[in-house]
């Protein structure tokens, strides 16, 4: 088969790593791909977003399938071109990436259809959501209603701070339209967890529990990022939680959009909060999670093409999906700033002393002129590592990254200790 996946970050690296392991995947592209990704597929310089390019250059080129990773261009139906084009694609249609595209359409389908999640209200009239904030008091979270790169949700410690946020999001400086509506909803307490699944629009298989580090800086403190690094399998959930959060979450959720006419095909990415009254949903994705991606199909031992294929044809509950015992840890190494502002086209070295004993994914490369690999973005590089146990994967992971440098390299050093 002629493959496509469209993005360009870590995530999209480990997708075009594990397909190439596939014995069904004979030409492998992406688009546009990064410095790592040309390692392992032909990289298109198409824009990852750009809808009707894509859809053209897949069906000039006689694409058999294409795989669309990012949350924007699933956002913006790119699936649904694809397919009124005849191509098939994995990946959700645009109604059904509406629960991640709006936050306020997947909080309403969750009180609809009674699926645990954190008490809230939407707006979209900023004095309003003000008043609100000063009823309710603080600790409160504060969401953007669109896509914001993984950092449109705050959480304020204090009113001022949360309605300080509800102004900058709905005046529309600090995410665009992505903020011009709000949720305002209670902060939740108790370990985070993400459960990614594969979903065929009726039935579901899921993957190894994950964690994932958004705070930018050790001790879970500086600004949200789109991840510093993540563990497979979480600690904390146990086979008790799993249950609970199959019949109470995973499979009321699927239910649920395919009653509301939106057939779910694709990876739901569950972000759980355990609290003390049990599992409840902080956040839907409607694709895989990134670094998670990184660290849990590292685990994965069936061949990921198979099963793209049955979800898109319906008939996964037919497929036996093995994962490798152990666990996973992946390390973001971050440019200087990030993630604010930060300098790109740095040379990066010790990347084949690191990939002696990791799996290095590109999340912000490109090639210089040179041929040498150099930073071109927040979020450069996934060193990820295995292990019999999660201690060991985690050691692996800081033991590869060790022999890795380029100006101003920054990461955490509590990734799955905290």
């Amino acid at each position: 088969m002629k493959v496509l996946v469209v993005g360009s970050g870590g995530r999209e690296h480990a997708i075009c790593w594990k397909l190439a392991q596939s014995p069904h995947v004979e030409e492998l592209y992406c688009a546009p791909g990064n410095g790592g990704i040309a390692e392992v597929a032909r990289c298109v310089p198409i824009a990852a977003t750009d809808v009707q390019a894509v859809t053209a250059w897949a069906g000039e080129q006689k694409m058999d399938f294409v795989v669309v990773a990012p949350d924007d261009p699933l956002a913006l139906g790119m699936v649904d071109a694809l397919e009124a084009a005849g191509i098939p694609a994995f990946g959700p249609r645009q109604n059904a990436a509406m629960i991640e595209a709006s936050k306020i359409f997947s909080k309403d389908l969750m009180a609809k259809y009674h699926i645990p999640t954190a008490a809230y209200r939407s707006f979209t009239d900023r004095e309003q959501a003000l008043a609100y904030v000063a009823e309710q008091g603080a600790p409160i979270v504060v969401k953007a209603d669109g896509l914001a790169l993984g950092k449109g949700v705050i959480v304020a410690q204090s009113v001022e701070e949360a309605q300080q946020t509800v102004r900058d999001m709905m005046d529309g400086g600090r995410f665009g339209a992505a903020g011009a509506k709000v949720v305002v909803e209670e902060c939740m307490t108790g370990p985070e967890v993400t459960v990614l699944a594969f979903c065929d629009g009726e039935h579901l298989v899921c993957m190894p529990s994950s964690q994932d580090h958004k705070r930018a800086f050790d001790g879970n403190r500086g600004p949200n990022t789109g991840g510093m690094g993540a563990i497979s399998p979480s600690p904390y959930y146990t086979p008790e939680i799993a249950r609970r959060c199959m019949e109470e979450i995973f499979q009321p959720t699927v239910a649920a959009l395919r009653s509301e006419g939106r057939p779910f095909q694709g990876v739901i990415y569950f972000g759980l909060m355990l609290t003390p009254g049990g599992p409840r949903v902080v956040e839907y994705n409607a694709r895989f999670g990134d670094p998670e991606c990184q660290a849990v199909l590292s685990l994965l031992d069936s061949d990921l093409m198979e099963i793209f294929l049955a979800c898109r044809e319906g008939r996964l509950d037919t497929l036996d999906i093995r994962w490798k015992g152990g666990a996973a840890c992946c390390l973001v190494l971050a440019s200087g700033g990030y993630p604010g502002p930060y300098v790109k086209g740095l040379p990066i070295t010790g990347l084949k002393q690191a990939e002696e004993t990791a799996v290095v994914f590109h999340a912000g490369t490109k090639r210089g002129e040179d041929g040498g690999v150099r930073t071109n973005g927040g979020r450069v590089l996934g060193v990820t590592a295995l292990g019999e146990n999660l201690e060991r994967a985690i050691d692996g992971a800081y033991a590869a990254a060790a022999h890795i440098s380029f100006q101003d390299m920054h990461f955490r050093r509590d990734i799955g200790r905290i």
